[in-house]
């Protein structure tokens, strides 16, 4: 009795496994947003910053911060939608969480803020 209660119960769990599946997200912000940044300090020494935050369909995502080709900090964040509107939550306090709006109109893509400046491109 109990081998039949327990193929059973192997049976169940593998065919309800089988039925469920994870809902396809086609979000138009999936892939890649940079923001590159030339600065020059008081010496006359330039660096190049580069941010990029990666999203991905699961409504997480990686962002990453770079000085002249160097690594210098990253840090994961969850993403929701709500009307055309982007919320970034940051795992890190050092980030401070963002909204923007995607614009779709113009090559190449941006994620705008509420006043208009361009935050990121599509790489």
């Amino acid at each position: 009795m109990k081998k039949l209660f327990s193929l059973l119960c192997i049976i169940s769990i593998v065919a309800v496994s089988n039925c469920t599946s994870v809902p396809e997200n086609n979000d138009p912000i999936l892939g890649i947003w940079v923001r590159n940044n030339v600065s020059t300090d008081a010496n006359k020494n330039t660096s190049n910053i580069r941010e990029e935050w990666i999203f991905n369909d699961v409504y997480l995502g990686r962002y990453q911060s770079y000085s002249n080709s160097k690594l210098d900090f990253y840090t994961d964040f969850k993403w929701s939608e709500e009307n055309g509107v982007y919320t970034i939550i940051f795992g890190d306090p050092q980030v401070p969480d963002v909204t923007v709006s995607l614009e779709q109109n113009e090559a190449p893509e941006k994620l705008t803020l509420d006043n208009g400046s361009v935050f990121a491109t599509r790489e």
